[in-house]
């Protein structure tokens, strides 16, 4: 094709295949089953056959057969084209779109926030309420409150203690300041966060100058007197004020069915009372919608949480010096480690708590006090001796495991117990505001790296099936505007951030929401799974309703999570889950159960009894399980091996005269992206060769879906990877680069299907689809800017490889001159003859231009 003459029309059609190949080329497979069935070959064996029908029977009847014998070819290519189309959109009509990359995308994210095994510890689940790890008995409960203690003086040992552990948080100064102006403070903060040590330390520092008989610092049960009303009486002493200059620590739980916050008027009564007193009082309350016009009063501040390295460290000194005290004690001489010995201790541990294996087992981005002084009392022990590597990461694993039972145990104890009223109806008023911070975090586990819309609305949904589970006869109702973002965060540990979100196949910015730490979304999950079995079915409903969700964001994480559940009790999950879901009518819901299999199959205890079922399904299932057990096989877990994946793909190909070749192929190509992707190929090659028309259309359906399909809508792999950087790329492309010893390979497949009948012209519009990849974003390709121009010079080196090995030879040359030609005739998006120019010389190296160049005038 010379550059000068690129315009002119082209001078034939090069279409028909004229069976030659260069010497060096590897046989193609068009040639080789050109006399096996089918229509390989196809125009050179009808034209004969045409002439031996007119001969035997004369012009009329040849006329017929060969009408008869063109429509057939038709049928069979209309075939081949529709077999090309995307399997997963039929329920959306036959070119109804579906975003395979977003649902790619969306499975690495579920797999990353759910690894494999963390949800396996050793911890002793059992007594989660103290940490029982060698000779260490931590009290963890971080949902004491003023509910669960009594009233009375706090001890000057405690607050002594107090003082020289605590850790201030950002913005202490300030609290203070505020609680010394105005008497009273009303300190919000999530349960855990240090928000009692912080209120206590404030209480201890602004009553230093006095001292009633009751003791200078007061707790106060809430169950005695009326909260805030009952807490004036309290402070007036009852016996001419003999408690002035005494603080008062009172904790308010507002998250009971049927308690109403303090008004602002029982507030400025309580500190005019503390006023005339000469007292302090602190009022805490947990972050939520409830507390939200207390902390927007006059008299609310939010607590910060302390840092975490700072706490770590403080609790770590005191572990040693309780250990030296002992030693001391027992008998070495007294100051028999030196400062210096105590200095490097807390430097060695330092180093392990920065530890990456330690670091992973923990899995929380920042520390509360409580899970802070176990994770120092870990590494004291360790130093000592006390603790071995693994006991210390085990230990280590069982902080978040802690913190999911805090969140859950007994939230709806108060719905079981009577009501103040007539002792006999139970408390069902506010069910759904109970459940949905629970919600919010089970939807959290699910979902977390999506938007925060999704979870919020997911959750949303999950607040509605608990409450319906807890009271079916009851509607339940939600207000429309107390929701508060800020306060679901704090109270599940969640942070926000910005990130990609698909929509409708492009990406945007948008608002994204995670876990504060890597291990909490296994141990919600373990948590609600393992421990609160009543919970199993409403989430089971709601997965189901997730698993309708068009957005792959939302589906196939909830599909990954779905796997991890069933994990924890295959029989309960398979039998819920996965079976109902696979046998389903909607390609999206036996979709998400080929997820949860896949993910299943990811745990080594499991994966025989996954690869046990998905081989039954695709031997003996119904057409539904077939379909969904195709999809699981595109994974690469749920077959022995390759071969054996390659095997059960061609049975379901196959069976029923191809009905379900496109998904079988479309799983062909996923597994492409594996190492062995030398072995799928050469099954490609023998299937092209198969006597059966339906083996030898699987291979031509998944050649030609191989050309069209790009990397990030079947790629596992993260970004980094030879493939993952390669993400843009059609496959075929990348393959050709990353995988330079099966170029030859891969062009003798695409020629196979250019060059058969029935396949050629999808065929020859996926390699077009190619070349244009190439020159996206030149003058005359819809104007595209710098990226676009970028994206198509990345992909060149894909066409440098395949093209000369595509075009060996004068006839295959022939053919790629032919479309290009077509394509710069194109009416709506016409190839320039720059771009057409530059197409020929990749394909056509210059050494073999002059030759042709040199035959042509010869």
């Amino acid at each position: 094709m010379a550059d000068e003459a690129v315009a002119e029309p082209a001078s034939r059609d090069p279409q028909k295949p004229q069976g030659s190949r260069s010497p060096e080329a590897p046989p193609r497979g068009g040639e080789r089953g050109g006399d096996r069935g089918g229509d390989r070959g196809g125009d050179r064996g009808d034209e004969q056959a045409q002439g031996e029908a007119e001969a035997h029977d004369g012009p009329e009847a040849g006329d017929d057969e060969a009408a008869e014998r063109a429509k057939e070819r038709e049928r069979a290519a209309d075939r081949i084209k529709d077999l090309t189309r995307d399997p997963l959109a039929e329920e959306d009509g036959e070119d109804g779109p579906t975003d395979l990359a977003a649902a790619a995308r969306a499975r690495r994210a579920g797999r990353k926030l759910l690894t494999s095994g963390r949800d396996f510890t050793s911890f002793d689940r059992s007594r989660i309420g103290h940490a029982h790890i060698g000779d260490i008995n931590v009290s963890l409960d971080a949902r004491r409150s003023g509910v669960a203690m009594r009233g009375g003086p706090v001890p000057e040992e405690e607050l002594r203690r107090l003082r020289r552990a605590h850790v201030e948080p950002a913005g202490y100064v300030r609290l203070r300041r505020a609680l010394e102006s105005r008497r009273l403070l009303v300190l919000g903060g999530a349960p855990g966060t240090g928000r009692t040590s912080t209120a206590l330390a404030l209480l201890d520092e602004v009553t230093r100058d006095g001292a009633g008989d009751g003791g200078r610092v007061r707790r106060v049960d809430p169950h005695q007197g009326e909260g805030v009303r009952g807490l004036v009486g309290e402070v007036n002493g009852g016996e001419g004020g003999e408690r002035r200059g005494t603080g008062y620590l009172l904790e308010l739980a507002l998250d009971r069915p049927g308690t109403l916050p303090p008004d602002e008027m029982d507030l400025d009564q309580l500190a005019s009372t503390l006023a005339e007193g000469d007292a302090y009082a602190v009022v805490v309350v947990s972050v939520g919608s409830a507390a939200n016009p207390l902390l927007a009063g006059r008299y609310g501040m939010v607590c910060p949480p302390a840092p975490s390295r700072e706490l770590v460290t403080v609790r770590l000194r005191e572990r040693l010096e309780e250990a030296r005290g002992g030693a001391d004690h027992g008998g070495p001489p007294a100051g028999a480690r030196s400062e210096a010995d105590r200095a490097g201790a807390l430097e060695r541990a330092a180093r392990i708590a920065e530890d990456p294996e330690v670091i992973e087992a923990v899995g929380l981005d920042d520390l509360r006090p409580a899970e802070a002084e176990l994770l120092a009392s870990l590494l004291a022990e360790h130093l000592l001796g006390s603790l071995t590597r693994e006991e210390l990461l085990s230990g280590c694993r069982s902080i978040a495991a802690v913190q999911a039972h805090e969140w859950f145990a007994g939230v709806d104890r108060a719905l079981a117990g009577p009501s103040s009223g007539d002792g006999r109806t139970p408390v069902r008023s506010a069910t759904a505001a109970l459940f949905h911070p629970v919600a919010f975090r089970i939807a959290l586990a699910v979902l977390g790296g999506g938007s925060h819309s999704a979870v919020s609305a997911a959750a949303h949904l999950l607040t509605w099936e608990l409450s319906v589970q807890s009271d079916p006869d009851s509607t339940p109702s939600r207000p429309l505007f107390c929701d508060d973002p800020e306060s679901d965060r704090a109270l599940s540990r969640a942070r926000p951030d910005d990130g990609a979100i698909d929509v409708a196949g492009a990406e945007v910015t948008g608002r994204l929401i995670f876990y504060r730490g890597s291990a909490l979304p296994a141990a919600v999950l373990a948590e609600i799974w393992d421990r609160h079995f009543p919970v199993r079915a409403p989430v089971v409903r709601w997965l189901r309703l997730l698993a309708d969700d068009p957005r792959p964001q939302v589906s196939v994480r909830a599909a990954v999570a779905a796997g991890e559940l069933s994990v924890r009790d295959f029989e309960y999950g398979f039998g819920e889950l996965v079976r109902p879901l696979a046998e389903a009518s909607s390609p999206r819901r036996r979709v998400f159960a080929a997820t949860a299999l896949d993910q299943v199959a990811g745990h080594a205890t499991h994966r025989k009894a996954v690869r046990k079922v998905v081989d039954d399904w695709s031997r003996y299932g119904t057409a539904s399980l077939r379909w969904t057990a195709a999809m699981a096989l595109g994974h690469g877990r749920a077959a022995d091996s390759v071969d054996a994946a390659l095997d059960a793909l061609a049975r379901i190909g196959v069976r029923d005269q191809g009905r379900q070749l496109a998904v079988a192929s479309l799983n062909v190509v996923r597994l492409l992206t594996l190492q062995e992707c030398a072995t799928v190929l050469r099954r490609l090659g023998q299937w092209a060769e198969h006597r059966r028309e339906e083996y030898q259309d699987l291979a031509l359906v998944t050649i030609v879906r191989l050309a069209t399909t790009g990397v990030d809508e079947v790629l596992d792999d993260e970004p980094g990877t030879p493939l993952g950087d390669r993400g843009d790329w059609p496959l075929l492309l990348a393959l050709a680069v990353t995988r330079p010893e099966l170029t030859g390979t891969l062009a003798d497949l695409l020629w196979t299907a250019l060059n058969t009948a029935r396949s050629r012209d999808v065929a020859f519009d996926a390699l077009e689809a190619l070349l244009r990849s190439a020159s996206r974003g030149e003058r005359g390709e819809g104007g595209e800017g710098r990226e676009g121009r970028e994206g198509g010079d990345r992909m060149r080196p894909g066409l440098a490889a395949l093209l000369p090995a595509l075009t060996s030879d004068e006839h295959d040359r022939q053919q790629l001159e032919w479309l290009l030609r077509r394509m710069m005739r194109d009416q709506d998006r016409p190839l320039t003859t720059e771009q057409a120019s530059a197409l020929w010389r990749l394909a056509v190296p210059a050494r073999q231009r002059r030759s042709d160049e040199e035959e042509s005038h010869g």
